[in-house]
């Protein structure tokens, strides 16, 4: 074996599909001293046993565009490096056998034209011509996706290794990581069981071994690995060569040719969990106990499926590890813990699909500090602390493996790991019969005056009336919006306002007891996040950001204060924020003993007592009604929000906030912002300095000279009927022209409404139709709110 070397820029740790697809792409990217750290041999881990499914669509366009690279990728492999990879090109056939599941598959049909990718349509009769040996007697409908394959998951790796050795990196297997060295907080070097090496960067793209490794860094890797089973039959009558991938998901299943016999596997709705310890370090090519028991409800749907299953002879049941993550989303870009430490890992059961496009992204991450587009959904910095937990994983992880073939239901909450945190108010919203869903832990009340558990549907949800009626509230009386769960960062310091003018591009400048809206954006221009900033003090700031988003929003801005004088402070669980809003809220301010805050104006705040308790309150409206953003310590949200109440405000949920958001035409980061959109985009460059030094300014002065426009434009649909969730394309005529991004019933306009991007220039009163699994609704077109309470602006002033 050759020596480790005393220093390499990026050190990979792992050797399965991740790895290998990252150091290829580093030294593509010219890392040529790159190396990768295996602890047994390559792919030995969980890479070796994957059924290598390469199925491009996905729920959103940048991670189907991922996939789509990976496609590229494994095709033009063999070429590149004379190492055959398997690719087999034979398609994927999605049958369904309830309406909500075809729905669900039309759905993925519309998404699938918006992003490019040929998938159609067919009969049950044509879904059994292309698959003789399937019952077909329950089916209703299928989607053909021609260009799905698969892979040779090891012949893939070996590509990619011959490649990435062509250009300097090198590969060390049997040398298993012992620790990971850094320093105030960084990344130096990693111990070996064959020596040390200093770095100036960590892939870790482990696998099962990933969450251990990280917290050798210090950094929380929230992934354990379940028990994943596929079924290998002896060839048999009826196959011949290679056939599409059957993806029968109302019975959890998938299937596939096998040399010459079948393969069956399944995402069986409760998995299996695998304690870490389970797993040594020696796992090298190792497979766990065949499970009949677990696998027989599996085994007699696809007897059903398959009926020359009853006769086939079984070659083994597959047992291996998988890793999974609390929300099903992979790990990818740099922790908020480590700097230099960078995941790809946390696979859920696609790293085959995924491996290509992630691994490129990740080395582009490392490279050049950012993923090559917007990848938010992956991002390594996205789980509160309380997610790495042993107990949330054991019982998160087997949820997630039987959520993959879930139907996408609106409104559909994950049922394990719940009640991790609670707000100040939880028990007031359990009392008023709020219905909660878990955001980054917390669990936020989405409605009220819920009478049993809804059933999800495609159609108008159970929650309808429930929502309109605190939505009324809100419009004509005033209701009461629990925001707590926002992030809450406190800046302060000498050179607070220096700092924050340098990392922000809205108005940071503006005199104390002043509220300003502002982009956070990187230096291509486009957003990292948007703040609510109230300056409290000359030398001090209380950010507010998105609740997801804390983790990620303050570690941009730690890693942005380098050579200022300021402190930074996560102060979201010490303080509450009560939303109060609606027409009669100065009337209920004024009696509950705040009087004075009907002087603020509007994006201006001022202390005051309610029920004798100190607030901070900011005139402005995240829902288009006057009122008020309350923020106060959390012990004391409880005798505010009663006072409140018996004054008359009715508490109100996320579904009744988000309704009247779109309906005001505001943008929300996840949905209409991103890491590909810049606030030119999103028509808030208003709110964005013209001069002066922010990080973003020069990259936004390129894009008004290349001629950037506003994209985002709000939608009133024809059809109260129609249910639009998000990701519908936009359609002018045939042309395909943009997607929604938000969409909601607005209760106001009596309407199905949404926000969407479009790629060409439309005014108000232009029409388009959605496509909502492949049926055509007319809607129009209007630049601005849907809904605007006239005189609103003016009654803030």
């Amino acid at each position: 074996m050759c020596a480790l070397p005393n220093h390499a820029s990026v050190v990979v740790i792992g050797g399965g599909i991740m790895g290998c697809s990252t150091l290829y792409h580093l030294a593509k990217m010219g890392v040529a001293d790159a190396i990768l750290l295996e602890h047994n041999r390559l792919t030995s881990g969980t890479t070796w046993h994957s059924a290598a499914q390469v199925r491009a669509l996905r729920h959103s366009r940048n991670l189907t565009r991922m996939i789509q690279y990976s496609v590229d990728l494994y095709s033009q492999l063999e070429k590149e490096t004379g190492q055959s990879v398997g690719w087999i090109q034979k398609g994927s056939l999605s049958i369904a056998t309830t309406p909500d599941r075809l729905t669900h598959i039309k759905r993925q049909e519309a998404l699938a034209h918006a992003y490019g990718i040929d998938a159609r349509s067919i009969s049950a009769g044509e879904a059994q011509e292309r698959w003789p040996l399937m019952n077909a007697a329950d089916v209703l409908g299928a989607v053909w996706s021609p260009d799905d394959g698969r892979v040779s998951p090891s012949d893939v790796c070996a590509a990619l290794v011959k490649s990435a050795r062509g250009l300097g990196a090198r590969i060390f297997e049997h040398t298993g990581v012992t620790g990971i060295l850094t320093k105030n907080g960084r990344v130096t070097g990693v111990e070996t069981n064959q020596g040390t090496v200093m770095c100036d960067a960590i892939a870790l793209c482990a696998g099962l071994w990933s969450r251990a490794l990280g917290a050798m860094a210090g950094a929380r890797v929230p992934a354990l690995a379940c028990e994943h089973f596929y079924l290998l039959t002896k060839p048999i009558d009826g196959i011949s060569g290679n056939m599409p991938t059957l993806s029968d998901h109302d019975s959890h299943l998938y299937i596939r040719d096998d040399s010459g016999g079948l393969l069956v596997g399944c995402f069986e709705p409760m998995g299996k969990p695998i304690a870490p310890e389970v797993l040594g370090e020696n796992f090298e090519f190792g497979l766990l106990p065949e499970d009949w028991d677990h696998f027989e409800p599996m085994m007699r749907l696809a007897l059903h499926r398959l009926p020359a299953l009853e006769t086939a002879e079984v070659k083994m049941l597959l047992n291996g590890p998988e890793s999974f993550t609390p929300d099903g989303s992979f790990m990818l870009g740099e922790t908020a813990e480590t700097r230099g430490l960078f995941l790809g890992c946390g696979m859920n059961s696609v790293g085959m699909a995924s491996g290509g496009g992630a691994g490129m992204n990740l080395a582009h991450c490392i490279v050049h500090g950012h993923t090559a587009y917007d990848l938010t959904e992956a991002d390594a910095k996205r789980f509160a602390p309380i997610y790495n937990s042993l107990e949330h994983l054991m019982a998160r992880a087997p949820e997630i493996l039987g959520t993959h073939y879930d139907i996408a239901y609106p409104g559909k909450q994950l049922r394990t790991a719940r009640h991790l945190r609670q707000l100040p108010l939880h028990a007031e919203h359990e009392n008023a019969g709020a219905h909660f869903g878990p955001t980054y832990g917390w669990e936020r009340p989405l409605y009220f005056g819920k009478a049993a558990e809804p059933k999800l549907r495609f159609d108008r949800p159970d929650w309808f009336e429930n929502v309109a009626s605190e939505v009324r509230a809100a419009h004509e009386r005033a209701a009461i919006f629990d925001a707590s769960s926002f992030g809450k960062i406190e800046v302060s310091g000498p050179d607070a306002e220096a700092f924050l003018l340098q990392s922000c591009a809205g108005h940071m400048g503006r005199k104390p007891g002043s509220v300003i809206y502002s982009a956070v954006l990187n230096d291509r221009g486009t957003y990292e996040s948007d703040i609510t900033a109230q300056r409290i003090a000359q030398d001090h700031y209380r950010l507010f950001v998105g609740t997801n988003a804390i983790a990620r929003d303050l570690a941009w801005f730690a890693r942005a204060s380098e050579g200022f004088d300021v402190a930074l402070e996560d102060s979201t669980e010490k303080y509450a924020v009560l939303a109060l809003m609606g027409p009669h809220a100065a009337h209920i301010v004024a009696e509950c003993g705040a009087p004075e805050l009907s002087e603020l104006r509007y994006f201006e705040v001022g202390p005051a007592h309610i029920a004798g308790k100190h607030v901070r309150a900011a005139r402005m409206s995240y829902v288009g009604e006057a009122g008020w953003e309350i923020t106060c310590l959390s012990e004391n949200a409880p005798a505010i929000y009663a006072a409140l109440s018996t004054a008359g405000a009715q508490p109100a949920g996320l579904f009744a906030q988000t309704s009247m958001r779109i309906e005001k035409g505001f943008c929300a980061m996840g949905h209409e912002l991103d890491g590909d959109v810049s606030p030119i985009e999103a028509g808030l460059d208003f709110a964005t300095r013209k001069t002066g030094a922010f990080t973003g300014y020069e990259a936004l002065k390129e894009r008004y000279a290349a001629g950037a426009r506003c994209q985002v434009l709000s939608l009133i649909l024809d059809d109260e009927s129609a249910n639009p969730l998000g990701h519908e394309p936009i359609y002018q005529g045939s042309h395909l022209i943009g997607q929604t991004s938000s969409c909601a019933f607005g209760h106001r306009i009596g309407k199905p409404i949404a926000l969407g991007h479009c790629t060409v220039p439309l005014e108000t009163g232009a029409r388009v139709q959605i496509d909502i699994a492949r049926q055509l609704h007319e809607a129009t077109v209007t630049r601005g709110p849907v809904f605007d309470p006239a005189g609103l602006r003016m009654r803030e002033r």
